[in-house]
């Protein structure tokens, strides 16, 4: 439904997205996750032809969106980060105008518009003036004027940006009853957003993506660099210091008694490493396990140049 092939955009001497590719298939619900500036809302602007790429191609619905822009904004609804409203007017009103302006036919417009306006749960308030609306509800009115042309793809860029937690979980679950039937782009720097509310996740830094998958697989993919539990025998400061002392491996801390916690690098197994070390320092190994990452860990270590392990402070002897 949407292919994103090698994009690059540059402004000026600035390049905010380098050599993005990837794909989103029809009915899927696709988390772009990333930290503040790292490409994300450049990304989606391309996606909607409201921006042109440097170089690379985008296709939506199987329409260039460079060559055939007007064609792709018509199937697409977008809701950007800062909702453009016009505060002056009431809900009902507004939504109106924005659908004699989508083209809706007059024959429709009620019908259609009442039908919107009762999935983003707007009845209540469809007769108040638009700048008086809380926070929440003008996202509410943002989705409405994003559903309003009865697109096949919705682009959602930071959807539930300064909502409270109760607007937060109304929005997701709002999102995710919007998926199968339609193809959704959800932009956010916040984690959570991504993880309860879309099956797939691409993760882009500084303009590049750097991980691609479910949350299950991103977790897999790097499974290689989780921290190992070890149970050894044997004099801790010795121990400690020849745990250290193994390729890839970044720390290690003693625990308790005889247990140990080893972080290394990203990519890095260290698992033979370690178990050789410990048989060659003449100690027991009473048992080595893997512990686990979860997808927050995944994400620090590959949005953060240099990652500091969270491993429990050292016992003092």
């Amino acid at each position: 439904m949407i292919d994103v092939d090698h994009v690059t955009r540059c402004f000026g001497a600035v390049t905010a997205v380098r050599d993005v590719s990837f794909r989103v298939e029809k009915g899927e619900i696709l988390g772009l996750l990333g930290p503040n500036a790292a490409g994300k809302t450049t990304t989606m602007r391309i996606i909607t032809a409201f921006l042109p790429t440097t170089s690379g191609t985008v296709r939506v619905a199987g329409r260039d969106v460079r060559t055939e822009s007007m064609a792709t904004r018509a199937c697409i609804g977008y809701l950007p980060e800062n909702v453009p409203l016009y505060t002056h007017m009431r809900v009902g009103e507004y939504l109106r105008f924005v659908s004699r302006i989508k083209g809706v036919e007059d024959s429709r417009r009620a019908s259609h518009l009442a039908s919107v306006m009762e999935l983003c749960g707007l009845d209540s308030v469809r007769s108040t003036i638009v700048g008086r609306l809380s926070k929440g509800y003008r996202q509410r009115v943002g989705l409405a004027q994003a559903l309003l042309n009865d697109p096949q793809i919705l682009i959602l860029d930071e959807p539930t940006t300064g909502l409270d937690p109760r607007q937060i979980i109304e929005v997701r679950q709002l999102i995710r009853s919007l998926g199968g039937e339609r193809t959704i782009i959800v932009s956010s720097h916040i984690l959570p957003e991504v993880s309860m509310t879309c099956s797939r996740v691409v993760i882009i830094n500084e303009g590049q993506v750097v991980a691609e998958g479910t949350p299950e697989d991103l977790m897999a993919k790097l499974k290689g660099s989780e921290s190992l539990f070890l149970r050894i025998e044997g004099p801790p400061t010795q121990i400690l210091e020849k745990l250290r002392s193994v390729p890839g491996v970044m720390n290690a801390l003693h625990q308790e008694e005889v247990a140990y916690e080893v972080a290394s690098g990203i990519g890095q197994d260290v698992r033979a490493a370690v178990a050789a070390a410990v048989v060659h320092g003449g100690w027991s190994l009473l048992e080595m396990r893997p512990v686990g990452m979860s997808l927050e860990e995944v994400y620090l270590k590959l949005t953060t140049s240099e990652v500091v392990p969270q491993l429990p402070a050292e016992r003092e002897e």
